[in-house]
């Protein structure tokens, strides 16, 4: 039987508000619906960022405990991570949330461009939070917006710094980072097999490569992401109406190439949870 296919939903991220799609969930409450329902239609893993009243992003630590209680109640068993990513804080204040100690968490381990900025992620401050992530008990994912970021991960983890095996998730598609190119997935796969033979491995499209990446990934064995946070639309005319119509694309295409859905069971053993 095929490797069970671990679906990811990214709810609510930093950038979509209320007047790109209506159904992007901002408050905890709308979060925690959100999710239950993505959860229901197949997602194992909640990817979690928080926003403040205004829509604008945030790495308050009493949000995100709120909304780790609301998830383990209404989701019992999902996945919980959260974010570290560098739209919701500065520095350490991005790791604030750790000692609230989360299933999993983000983990940029370099830097690349994104639309409009550069997305920092200098050394010092990758190691901090690995270190923070090693002392709470919480397993990163690993997101790789260029091939470097592969080869980094696999020499922290080779120093000790992350815990093996490895969870890596291929980024594709930012505005001047990585394009959605097929020949590059498949050096993504093929990199990480070689240096990394245990990891485990996800795809996640951003905007309309979203369903792209979800098709490739799944076609490949791996696992993959959805969610409105990377993606508000079904198509360049259709407003996606849940994160659970997302999920529930991916299941599709799960049963177009014959992979089975992990449970939440499935999921943690295979992320060694």
């Amino acid at each position: 039987m095929a490797q069970p296919c671990i679906i990811c939903v990214a709810i609510t991220g930093s950038l979509p508000r209320k007047e790109n799609n209506p159904a992007v969930p901002i408050t905890v409450e709308e979060q925690i619906e959100s999710t239950q329902a993505a959860f229901e239609a197949g997602a194992t893993i909640a990817h979690c960022h928080v926003r403040n009243d205004d829509q604008t992003p945030s790495s308050d630590p009493e949000k995100f405990g709120r909304l780790m209680e609301g998830l383990k109640k209404h989701c019992p068993g999902m996945i919980i991570q959260l974010s570290t990513g560098g739209r919701s804080g500065a520095g350490e204040a991005r790791g604030g949330m750790l000692p609230l100690k989360p299933d999993m968490a983000s983990l940029s381990v370099g830097s690349n461009n994104f639309p409009n900025r550069v997305y920092e992620n200098p050394p010092q401050l990758v190691e901090w939070l690995a270190d923070e992530m090693l002392k709470y008990g919480v397993k990163p994912e690993i997101e790789a917006f260029d091939l470097s970021h592969i080869h980094q991960a696999v020499a922290l983890s080779k120093q000790g710094k992350l815990k093996t095996p490895l969870y890596v998730q291929f980024v594709m598609g930012v505005k001047n980072a990585m394009p959605a190119d097929k020949p590059t997935f498949d050096f993504y796969i093929e990199t990480l097999k070689r240096l990394a033979p245990e990891a485990q491995w996800c795809g996640a499209g951003i905007g309309a490569n979203q369903y792209l990446l979800n098709e490739w990934s799944i076609a490949a064995g791996g696992h993959t992401r959805t969610g409105l946070e990377d993606n508000v639309r079904l198509d360049s005319k259709t407003l996606a109406p849940s994160n659970a119509a997302l999920v529930a694309r991916t299941v599709a295409l799960c049963e177009k190439y014959q992979r089975p859905v992990a449970t939440w069971q499935q999921a943690r053993e295979m992320l060694g949870l």
